[in-house]
């Protein structure tokens, strides 16, 4: 405890040295009465509430909360786009770089925010806990800098947290599909900051209204908290000026809709240039796959404060807002494309380490088809995979705690490959004998500093998908996308390496690839994976291990005195 203090202290006096503040916070994970749908349901909450806090920081701050688990279930949490640079201690993924939090137990988070501005989020890396346990991150420029760079500076601000919601125990809806190996079931309702809308049962007194004067511009700051569901994202007779992605700015444009992928945030201007009244914010499914999704739509209401009354029960809905077909890639793909950094950046334009993942689906065969355990498509379970690699989350230690105590044996290997182990057709008509993979815990080894290129290909193995793909620890360029395989010798003439956009989380184009480049500056363990929370347990997953560099500053710090055990 004594360490503990001391660093609270230390952190306290340096913050004010330059001006910055540190922020202190008690999360109680604990079982709270949530009613959605006309029904009551115990889900895991943080503080009872449902979104979870937001927290308000600026760029230079620093955030010290202590996860109080009172729930049954082991849980971390994660704070989803920031780097914590030196400091995989408290990014969170169970059994990646820390051991969960068990029931009774406590860890203490403690991080900076370290040149980075905008729209940001936290939620549990713990199995399915997510569905409940999110809440909103947003990170304000410094005082020393107050303003936001944008066209027109909004009178407000409105953040929008859309979510999925299953009209049962989520982690009951994973068990299930573990045991059985079929898909798990789909949500039953999509939320806007926890509430479903008018378009559900038992749901519409609880309809969030949003109040802005006419011609005010505010910013929304809309963040895709979902499980399992990419999504489009409107406000009915409004455009949207896109000025920021996963926390970094972006060249404005204007569009009709967003698409967010689970994990990506948008913010947004809208300016009220419409006559008064009542105009729904919807979002509903964009489905790149072969596969059941839920096609119900969640709204929220944008009020104008001098809209008319609502005398009668024929006026009582919104305008309704237009929002692109379940299945529309073409509309999802042209939004992604306009993304663009506001100006030049230094992206790396020689690569010392060219990687190649295939990212997708495959199945298991079962020795006995067809029985309880094996109720995928022919009596297979299902499973994901990058390089062939099924990834499996280990549970003697975490990752990052075998690494740093030297005992990796029985843990994770350093022998990911590279490359895929079989060149194939990746989106064409791949043979049967292709769609098993291999199990295990893999690592990828980077060399501190290392320039790094990923190209990340999606394959048509059961189906071809949008795969929102995070890497923890690090923001990364992409430098170029297109459909079919890519091809090195004709595709690369085409990377954009002057203003490319910068990501946390990107998704893999329906039948296509994209290409990524970080400098690989902070060491550590990272988990990169399909934040498609289905995926996961599937196995869409890999690590990168980023060795330290020279001295203390360039190295991993030590670990907190309370860093959970396994």
């Amino acid at each position: 405890m004594e360490q503990v203090w001391l660093f609270c202290v230390l952190l306290v006096f340096v913050a004010s040295l330059v001006n910055a503040e540190v922020h202190f916070h008690e999360f109680i994970i604990q079982e709270t009465p949530v009613k959605r749908l006309c029904r009551v349901h115990n889900s895991i909450t943080v503080n009872g509430q449902f979104p979870g806090p937001t927290l308000k920081v600026r760029n230079g701050d620093s955030l010290v909360i202590t996860a109080i688990n009172k729930a049954q279930y082991n849980i971390s949490l994660h704070w989803h786009g920031i780097k914590q640079m030196r400091n995989p201690w408290a990014d969170g993924p169970e059994y990646i770089t820390q051991c969960p939090i068990k029931p009774g137990g406590s860890y203490t988070y403690r991080f900076n925010i370290e040149e980075q501005e905008g729209t940001l989020w936290w939620h549990a890396h713990s199995r399915w806990l997510r569905a409940t346990v999110y809440g909103a991150l947003i990170i304000r420029p410094p005082l020393s800098s107050p303003h936001y760079p944008f066209p027109v500076l909004p009178k407000r601000e409105f953040t929008l947290l859309l979510g999925e919601w299953w009209d049962r125990n989520p982690m009951d809806v994973l068990n299930m599909a573990q045991f059985t190996g079929a898909a798990p079931n789909v949500s039953d309702a999509f939320t806007i900051n926890g509430q479903p809308g008018d378009f559900y049962r038992c749901s519409s007194q609880e309809t969030l209204r949003f109040l802005v004067g006419s011609g005010e511009t505010v910013l929304l700051r809309v963040i895709n908290s979902g499980l399992n569901q990419e999504l489009f994202f409107g406000v009915a007779n409004h455009k949207l000026t896109v000025v920021a992605a996963d926390a970094s700015y972006t060249k404005p444009f204007s569009t009709n809709v967003i698409m967010l992928g689970p994990g990506q945030t948008t913010d947004v201007l809208l300016t009220a240039d419409q006559p008064p009244a009542h105009y729904y914010m919807a979002a509903h499914a964009y489905n790149s796959a072969n596969a059941p999704f839920d096609n119900t739509t969640t709204t929220a209401i944008l009020e104008y404060k001098d809209a008319p009354c609502v005398t009668s029960q024929s006026q009582a809905r919104a305008i309704p807002a237009q929002l692109p077909g379940f299945n529309d890639t073409a509309t999802a793909a042209a939004f992604t494309a306009q993304m663009k950094s506001p100006s030049k950046v230094e992206v790396p334009l020689e690569v010392d380490e060219d990687l190649f993942f295939t990212v997708g689906l495959g199945l298991f065969n079962c020795p006995t088809p067809n029985t309880q355990r094996c109720q995928g498509p022919n009596g297979t379970r299902f499973t994901a995979s990058i390089n062939n690699v099924s990834f499996v989350f280990p549970k003697r230690n975490s990752i990052m705690q075998a690494y740093y105590q030297g005992t990796p044996a029985g843990v994770f290997t350093t022998d990911f490959p590279p490359v895929p182990p079989t060149t194939f057709d990746y989106t064409g008509n791949v043979s049967r004998g292709l769609w098993q993979p291999t199990r295990g815990t893999k690592a990828y080894k980077l060399k501190y500093k290392s320039k790094v290129q990923v190209i990340l290909q999606d394959t048509s193995i059961v189906t071809i998908e949008n795969h929102p793909m995070h890497l923890h620890g690090y923001e990364f360029y992409v430098v170029g996308t297109g459909i079919g395989n890519f091809n090195a010798n004709k595709d690369t003439s085409s990377f954009n390496l002057i203003d490319p956009p910068r990501r946390n989380t990107i998704g893999t184009p329906p039948g296509g690839w994209i290409a990524i480049r970080f400098v690989a500056d902070n060491p550590g363990v990272w988990l990169m994976h399909c934040h498609i929370d289905a995926h996961i347990f599937w196995g869409l997953a890999m690590v990168f291990l980023v060795e330290n560099g020279e001295g203390h500053l360039q190295s991993v710090q030590s670990p907190p005195l309370d860093l959970p055990q396994c």
